[in-house]
C-alpha cells in the first residue's frame, strides 16, 4: 500500500490583477518601453531628438502612471490589512538591503529578495512590491531624480516576472532554486541594461566612440550602446547577477519556506468575519 500523495499548497496571490489593473499595467509598460528605448527607435533627423534633453523629465511622468497601477491593483484585489502588512515588511526589507553595498561591484542583495517574494506571492504582489521597494530605497538613499520612475518600473517587471515563472504550485526543492537562480541571473543583467539605456543618451561627457549620436543609424548606435555597457557597467551587472545566484542557491530554500509559512498563516484569501456575540 502506497502512502497518499500530499499535494503542494497552491500559490497564494494576495494581490490579483483584474481588468483595470492589467490595462493600467500594459499602458505604463508601453510608455516605459518607449521612454527607455526611444534612442534605438527614432531614426536620424527625428523630431524626438530635438528634445533629447527634455526626455528624462517628460518620461518622469511615468511615476504618476505607476501610482495609478498600484492604486488600481490594490482597489481591485481588495487588499486586506494582512497583505498590506506583508507588503510593508517586504518593501522595507528590500529598501534596507539595497544600500548595504551601495551598488559597489554589484553587491545588491535586494534583487535576491525580490525574486523569492515574487515567486511566492505572485505577479500582482510582485509588481507592487518591486515598485514600492525601489521608491522607498530611493527616498532612503537620496536617489530621487528623473531616473527613479524607470527604476521603479524595471524592478516591478523584475519581481512580477518571478511570479510568472512555471510550476509555482508543484515545483520545489533544487529544481525550483535552479530555476529562480537562472531567472535572477538573467533579470539582474536585464535590469542593468534597461537602466543603462535610460541614461545613455544624456551622458554628454562620454567619449565619442560610445556616446549616443542622434544622426547615426540604428546599427551604429546599437554598437555604441553595447560598448557603453561593457565600459561602464558590465562588472556591476555581473556582480549583481552572481550575488543573486549565490544567495538563491545557498539560503533561498530557507527563505522560500519562511515566506510560504508566513503566507499560509496569514491566510490572505480567507475572508475576514466578525463574531456578533
Amino acid at each position: 500500500m502506497t502512502a497518499p500523495h500530499t499535494p503542494h499548497t497552491p500559490q497564494v496571490r494576495p494581490v490579483r490583477l483584474g481588468p483595470r489593473s492589467v490595462a493600467a499595467l500594459l499602458l505604463v509598460s508601453a510608455v516605459g518601453v518607449v521612454g527607455i528605448g526611444w534612442p534605438l527607435i527614432t531614426g536620424p533627423g527625428s523630431q524626438v531628438n530635438a528634445h533629447a534633453q527634455d526626455a528624462p523629465w517628460l518620461f518622469a511622468g511615468l511615476l504618476v502612471l505607476l501610482v495609478a497601477v498600484v492604486a488600481a491593483t490594490i482597489s481591485e484585489s481588495g487588499l486586506g490589512p494582512k497583505a498590506v502588512a506583508m507588503l510593508g515588511v517586504l518593501a522595507a526589507a528590500g529598501a534596507a538591503l539595497r544600500p548595504i553595498g551601495a551598488g559597489t561591484a554589484g553587491i545588491e542583495p535586494m534583487f535576491f529578495l525580490m525574486v523569492l517574494s515574487g515567486r511566492v506571492l505572485g505577479p500582482g504582489f510582485g509588481f507592487v512590491l518591486g515598485s514600492l521597494s525601489m521608491f522607498a530605497s530611493a527616498l532612503l538613499t537620496g536617489g530621487v531624480g528623473p531616473w527613479m520612475p524607470f527604476q521603479m518600473l524595471s524592478m516591478g517587471w523584475f519581481t512580477m516576472g518571478a511570479g510568472l515563472l512555471p510550476g509555482p504550485d508543484r515545483l520545489r526543492g533544487r529544481a525550483e532554486l535552479m530555476l529562480l537562480a537562472g531567472y535572477g541571473f538573467l533579470a539582474a543583467f536585464a535590469y542593468g541594461t534597461i537602466m543603462n539605456l535610460a541614461g545613455w543618451p544624456f551622458m554628454d561627457a562620454l567619449a565619442s566612440s560610445v556616446a549616443y549620436q542622434p544622426d547615426a543609424a540604428l546599427h551604429e548606435n546599437l554598437a555604441r550602446f553595447l560598448a557603453y555597457c561593457a565600459a561602464t557597467s558590465l562588472g556591476w551587472d555581473l556582480g549583481r547577477a552572481a550575488l543573486t545566484v549565490v544567495l538563491t542557491l545557498t539560503v533561498g530554500g530557507a527563505v522560500l519556506k519562511a515566506l510560504r509559512r508566513a503566507t499560509r498563516r496569514a491566510a490572505f484569501e480567507t475572508p475576514v468575519t466578525f463574531d456578533g456575540s
